[in-house]
């Protein structure tokens, strides 16, 4: 059995040794190796003490506790007795191997690696970049822990246990570790499909980031108790009667009901922009039976009776979840109101709310419980931000299955696309994608993809380039690689370049410039497309080695190779032959901040786009070639809410304003908590104004701003 609410409670409000230890033992017997290892922590921890003020042994005696509750192995519970000994005591990890073992000190060194990384990883309290920074401590917390992955079981009974105590820090440190638990943690405990740790750790950091509308939902909780609580066992009855009915024993299955968590339904209420009346599967009931078949009567008897909701039907025991999870979700009609059905075996409960420690807590449990999911995430060579975009996809989206022509299901996010499939099967079948078929049928890489398709992929012998297509596509493993191709394909092009446009600016051919590249070893030369000033030195290195050929010297003049820069239509082109116009050629239409090219014709720059087939075509022919770049002009989004004045003219008047303060504006919205004397409006703009404070000041000079922030500012 896991640990219910009512042990979680319990463990809440254990403030002394003695109690702590009793509740453990009532978890898990008292060997003699778990003994000693209490006596242990008991002795390292002497006089060491919580902010609470209790005895510090306490944490992980309670933690050793809350891991017995969800598995039997007792390495597991030793480790989190000695967890923090290596790092807060003078005990080395060699003595924890002499006294206790090498599964343990395997373990407790997994922790302490985690521990240290923390501690590396996370900014002060202070800052804004805590979500960031995260997301890195996160990859690199899985990294550490792919060789056992029990080290991160033990780390999140001891994160549930210190969300429990949370309330003895200040409120600084409350809303970082809250923080870092929804982002960090709480999507550990999904991806390892121990669903119950995950609802209580999220649920805890609700209460303490999002105060005001967690109060907004048990209000509405508590009011409407006696009314949904009247529902659903009206609806369990009617559900009892008709498996009676139909010939399922009683003994056969049981039916539990729920209201769905309270973060879940803060995030249903965000995503789908509904009051909590309006969230479809805020009441559920839950049928566990027996074995596998009976599932599938009991699904056949709630739809003959009930009108289910076909587009919310999703069959998880005949297509498992990456992290093992198996029940049949339906959704039906019953009166007035909605509910969600879920139905699974006891196995399968036990899997679902334990995840992989139901493999050691029931040694049959967790058998499909698969971990590939951490492999995928040694991503190669990305910022913080770069990895926090790629993860996010993978850890909070919800999944789909679809098929192979052959029948092997494949696990991706809802709105992934033909293309994300073509990774998920193997790098060099996304690589090679040319065309595909999806259910028989021809369809486009990017076809968003449902439950239960089947998907054929056809390949080229080649690999293809897609740089244009990267957020097209929604899963990680095919954004990672499709980049790394484009930044391969982009660095040979470079090269390519490099020699076309110092043979252009130096008149000579390209065939000797490359012999000096070569000569050189100019290992750079992939940046000189890119950075005039590394153009400049090659240039001026080229000339200094001609120079010293009498025969070239009277070729050389002051400025023959001195670059003038020209801003044509937004782009900066540097040349030493004059430039009259920039024309953006017709065959790929290059947008602002696309890589491009240009080619010298008649005083001409023609711009390219750099992947564009015609612009290669000419790199490949050795057409001239200039330095191109695009006119560095630096844009700031911002977002800002308003309050106007009723009245007729007013908001025109205030558009008129922001049209003399140079303001481009994306989006607007009109009329929120709208009164008699006034209304409010949230616009969405770009300004090449950085100094916000500058902006606000010359913004309140007309208008009373209530609230103003960058939105491209990666930390805020």
């Amino acid at each position: 059995m896991s640990l219910s609410q009512v042990d979680i409670e319990k463990v809440k409000h254990i403030h002394d040794v003695d109690s702590a230890q009793g509740y453990l033992f009532s978890q898990m017997a008292p060997s003699k190796r778990l003994q000693d290892a209490l006596e242990y922590s008991k002795a390292a921890h002497k006089g060491q003490f919580r902010k609470s003020g209790e005895p510090y042994v306490i944490h992980p005696i309670l933690v050793a506790t809350i891991v017995a509750s969800i598995t039997d192995d007792e390495s597991m519970a030793i480790a989190a007795l000695l967890h923090d000994i290596v790092e807060d005591t003078d005990v080395g990890i060699e003595t924890i191997t002499e006294l206790f073992g090498s599964d343990v000190s395997h373990l407790v060194e997994g922790l302490t690696k985690i521990d240290t990384i923390r501690d590396l990883e996370l900014v002060p309290s202070s800052s804004n970049e805590k979500l960031v920074v995260s997301a890195l401590s996160f990859r690199k917390m899985l990294l550490a822990s792919i060789e056992d992955v029990r080290v991160l079981v033990v780390k999140l009974c001891d994160r549930l246990h210190n969300m429990l105590t949370l309330n003895a820090l200040p409120q600084h440190k409350q809303l970082r570790i809250a923080e870092e638990t929804l982002v960090v943690y709480a999507p550990i405990a999904h991806r390892l499909g121990i669903s119950f740790l995950k609802n209580i750790l999220e649920d805890l950091s609700f209460s303490y980031i999002f105060k005001e509308e967690k109060h907004h939902i048990d209000n509405y909780l508590d009011t409407n108790y006696h009314a949904i609580e009247m529902k659903l066992e009206e609806f369990k009855e009617s559900i009892n009667k008709i498996l009676l009915k139909n010939g399922i024993c009683e003994d056969d299955f049981e039916i539990l009901s729920r209201v769905k968590h309270r973060y879940s339904i803060y995030l249903k209420m965000q995503r789908k922009g509904v009051s909590i009346d309006e969230v479809l599967d805020l009441l559920a009931i839950r049928i566990i039976t027996t074995d596998p078949v009976k599932c599938y009567n009991i699904l056949g008897l709630i739809h003959l009776n009930f009108q289910p909701l076909s587009s919310r039907f999703k069959d998880y025991i005949a297509v498992a979840k990456d992290n093992g999870y198996q029940t049949i979700h339906t959704t039906v009609f019953y009166k007035t109101a909605i509910f969600e059905v879920q139905i699974r075996t006891h196995e399968m409960h036990n899997t679902a709310e334990l995840g992989v420690a139901a493999h050691w807590k029931y040694k049959s449990g967790g058998n499909n419980i698969k971990l590939d999911w951490l492999n995928n995430l040694s991503y190669q060579n990305e910022s913080v931000e770069d990895f926090y975009a790629l993860i996010k996809n993978d850890l909070y989206s919800e999944d789909i299955a679809v098929f192979s022509p052959r029948g092997e299901a494949f696990t991706l996010p809802r709105g992934a696309v033909v293309l994300d499939f073509a990774y998920m099967v193997h790098s060099a079948v996304g690589n090679r994608a040319k065309s595909a078929l999806v259910n028989k049928v021809k369809a486009s890489l990017l076809s968003e993809l449902q439950n239960g398709d089947i998907i054929k992929i056809n390949m080229s012998d080649d690999v293809i380039t897609r740089c244009s297509w990267i957020d097209a596509v929604k899963t990680s493993k095919a954004k990672t690689n499709m980049r790394l191709n484009c930044n391969a394909r982009l660095r040979d092009l470079n090269a390519k370049s490099s020699v076309n446009i110092v043979a252009t600016a130096m008149k000579l051919n390209n065939s000797r410039v490359e012999e000096w590249f070569d000569r050189n070893s100019f290992e750079r030369r992939a940046n000189i497309p890119s950075d005039i000033e590394l153009l400049r030195e090659v240039m001026h290195r080229y000339t200094l080695e001609i120079s010293k050929n009498s025969r070239f010297k009277r070729f050389l003049t002051r400025h023959r190779f001195k670059l003038k820069p020209y801003t044509i239509k937004g782009v900066e082109i540097f040349s030493n032959s004059h430039i009259s116009d920039v024309v953006f050629d017709y065959c790929c239409h290059p947008k602002a901040g696309d890589e491009i090219v240009a080619f010298l014709e008649k005083s001409k720059a023609y711009v390219h786009h750099k992947m564009c087939k015609s612009a290669i075509k000419k790199l490949e022919a050795n057409d001239a070639m200039l330095f191109v770049r695009w006119e560095r002009q630096n844009i700031y989004n911002y977002n800002m809410i308003v309050s106007l004045h009723s009245g007729k003219g007013t908001l025109a008047d205030f558009l008129n304003f922001l049209v003399k303060l140079n303001i481009d504006i994306n989006s607007i919205e009109l009329g929120k908590n709208k009164s008699e004397s006034s209304r409010y409006c949230e616009l969405g703009f770009e300004s090449k104004e950085a100094d916000i404070n500058s902006l606000r000041a010359r913004m309140e000079q007309k208008i009373k701003v209530i609230h103003l922030i960058r939105t491209d500012d990666a930390y805020r």
